[in-house]
């Protein structure tokens, strides 16, 4: 048994009460203890004589006690125990609130070290709730002044205690941490090896060696995380020829039929795709493209061209309002030439559902549109060709190959409307080839957007009221559906109601949620897109795929709990006609930083940048969905803040898969073990 996935108890130090402790922490094994980082550290190899500490700063210091532990009880009742200190150079106090135990600890004439947030008032000297080690616990051989790790906790452990764990962690598993990297990677990116790099990361000896540990460990994540892809993508090639479509008959008569001309950028992605198809190779393509920048148009060409060539298309998309909506646009432009279209959703009755399915295994139905309800087992199709998954963030790896293998190693095309800068999504989507529309439709006006306080609110309602009147509709999004007890932001149903009844009474309000059932949401939309209902209050469930061009204002609420490509997705539900069009952010924060990046949607417009901008102010956190995707997450690594050592692992792993395609050369060994224990459970599921 691999040693490191032990379970955590083997540690010592570690009984039952702490393993479980550990566990809710989301540390089950050995390794999850090794690779559990700190979130950060205290510097405290400079002890400072008292006299120059610095206001607002923290400091480290030796001082001995000199006199009684003090109490005090504030107004509020809290309790604050003053323990005086002094040294060679000035006196002070060691301020501890909510412990009563100090007093039995700290003794006059005890030698202490302390480390803390030092407060200067008057002439006296303050150290706010240090951390403290006392000279006689400490060891011969160890001394204080090193630079510390800082671990997330939870109730149950001090970080002494953490600091202690992961000590004997590494002591008692040093000998397991086998190097896994071959000696030329190693070499040519100067890395440190795998046992200095995690004895580094957690118990720094220099700085130095702690900017040498990070650095491989981050090298380690990304790297990984490409070379898995690329396998991914390998494995693809390799299960044999794809599908060739190369019937003479052309997609001319659908892109003549269309009342608007392509975009030179759509053109370019068109021909891309056309290549791909007509090559023998299966293809693997994303396409990114902006907030109504024509992604759809391009798929039904796509799956026009599949039809033409005599096999059946699938297009997935990650909500029943968004499948609803391919299904519309698809019966507009394709039924006309002669394509047999069907919708699956969780919706249908089983007589219908049954019907459907009937159809897609027998070949009467040439394209498929659904939500998750296209990858279930009881669908068959008679030739699939071609899949084509929508908002492909919402969708992983795993549900990608599942639709995939309904057909006999059909092209698969994905699209998403979340922008990721390239070089980013070269690494997330390392296993596709990548297309971008970079240009929106000709006509399409800026939409004007605008952060407001509370105190503007009744303005902008009184806006949204001229808008209709002039015969336009509006949304206002909510991020909650109902109140929460622990969540301080507006609800869906609480909103409803409050504008229907209170502020817009004369006005046709409709509320669209989650929860509603799917005719009910169906039914809604249908009002809002004849223009029945003029007002939508409605939670994100409109992120992606509604298509009203009416719509001229978006009014979001509680914008500041949102991120910046979020609250860009949503704005996109406006804009989508020839009129001028709004989006109006009330910020309920008062925070500087939230202002300022709610601020940045007042100026930037491309998707792009925005992507870029949230990156940059929020970091990857579940920007990228990795979870979703089904693989590993970063525990060190950042996509924004990393660029440099990511575009360095891309190479590596690109020459490595050049240089051994299935890593079975013997120096490449241990890491081929590597990233099975990694990726395991991802290429199982793929059959890999």
């Amino acid at each position: 048994m691999n040693q490191l996935k032990k379970s955590v108890q083997y540690v010592k130090n570690v009984g039952p009460k702490r393993k479980m402790i550990l566990e809710k922490m989301g540390i089950i094994t050995v390794e999850d203890l090794l690779y559990s980082f700190p979130r950060e550290y205290e510097d405290r190899r400079r002890i400072q004589d008292l006299s120059q500490v610095k206001d607002g700063e923290k400091a480290f210091v030796k001082v001995i006690v000199y006199g009684k532990v003090q109490q005090n009880i504030t107004k509020k009742g809290q309790k604050i125990f003053r323990v005086p200190i002094r040294d060679r150079s000035a006196k002070g106090y060691a301020l501890f609130y909510n412990t009563p135990f100090v007093k039995n600890i700290f003794r006059i004439g005890s030698e202490v070290y302390l480390y803390g947030q030092i407060s200067r008032a008057i002439d006296q000297i303050y150290i706010n709730h240090p951390t403290y080690i006392f000279q006689k616990d400490i060891k011969e051989s160890e001394t204080p002044a090193k630079i510390m790790p800082v671990y997330q906790l939870a109730d149950g452990i001090s970080q002494k205690e953490r600091a202690r764990i992961q000590e004997n962690a590494l002591q008692q598993f040093e000998d397991c941490l086998q190097e896994f990297l071959p000696e030329d990677i190693l070499e040519r990116n100067r890395l440190c090896r795998l046992p200095y790099a995690l004895s580094n990361i957690h118990f720094p000896k220099t700085l130095q060696a702690l900017k040498e540990a990070r650095y491989r460990l981050i090298f380690d994540e990304l790297f990984l995380l490409q070379l898995g892809l690329l396998l991914i993508k390998n494995y693809y090639e390799r299960k044999g020829k794809g599908i060739a479509f190369n019937v003479p008959a052309s997609v001319s008569p659908l892109i003549e039929s269309l009342p608007f001309q392509l975009t030179d950028a759509q053109k370019k992605v068109l021909q891309e795709i056309q290549n791909d198809m007509e090559s023998n190779k299966v293809m693997n393509r994303l396409v990114q493209g902006d907030v109504g920048s024509g992604k759809t148009i391009i798929a039904l060409i796509a799956l026009y061209k599949a039809v033409l060539n005599g096999y059946q298309g699938a297009l997935m998309a990650p909500t029943e309002i968004l499948a609803q909506q391919h299904f519309h646009s698809a019966r507009q432009w394709l039924a006309p030439l002669g394509v047999r279209i069907a919708l699956l959703s969780g919706s249908l009755s089983k007589k219908e559902k049954e019907k459907v399915l009937h159809e897609i295994q027998n070949g009467e139905i040439d394209l498929a549109i659904g939500t998750h309800a296209l990858i279930q087992d009881a669908v068959s199709f008679k030739k699939l060709g071609l899949v084509v998954t929508d908002e492909q963030h919402r969708f992983g790896v795993r549900q990608r190959n599942l639709l995939t293998e309904k057909g006999l190693r059909p092209d698969v095309l994905v699209m998403t409307a979340t922008p990721i800068p390239r070089t980013l999504a070269l690494i997330l989507y390392g296993d596709l080839d990548i297309s971008i529309i970079d240009t929106l439709p000709p006509g399409r006006k800026k939409i004007k957007t605008r952060c407001i306080s509370e105190k503007q609110r009744q303005q902008a309602y009184q806006f949204v009221r001229q808008q209709i009147q002039k015969g336009r509709q509006a949304y206002v999004i909510a991020p909650l559906i109902e109140n929460s007890e622990v969540i301080n932001a507006h609800s869906a149903i609480e909103l409803y109601h409050e504008l229907k009844e209170k502020i817009f009474p004369d006005i046709r309000i409709a509320l669209l949620h989650g929860k509603m059932k799917w005719d009910e949401k169906e039914f809604v939309m249908r009002q809002f897109q004849s223009g029945e209902v003029q007002l939508l209050v409605s939670t994100t469930v409109v992120e992606v795929g509604v298509h009203v061009p009416n719509a001229t204002v978006m009014l979001i609420e509680n914008s500041e709990r949102f991120g910046l490509a979020q609250l860009h997705q949503l704005r996109g539900r406006v804009g989508r006609g020839s009129k001028q069009s709004y989006c109006i952010l009330v910020n309920n924060s008062n925070d500087p930083l939230t202002i300022q990046r709610l601020k940045t949607l007042e100026q930037v417009h491309d998707g792009f940048a925005v992507a870029e901008k949230d990156l940059e102010l929020r970091g990857p956190g579940e920007f990228f969905g990795l979870r979703q995707h089904g693989l590993p997450e970063f525990k060190i690594a950042n996509l924004f803040k990393h660029v440099k050592i990511l575009k360095q692992a891309q190479k590596e792993a690109f020459y490595l898969i050049q240089e051994d395609r299935n890593l079975s050369l013997d120096k490449n060994i241990p890491l081929k073990n590597k990233i099975m224990d990694q990726f395991g459970d991802l290429f199982d599921q793929i059959g890999l």
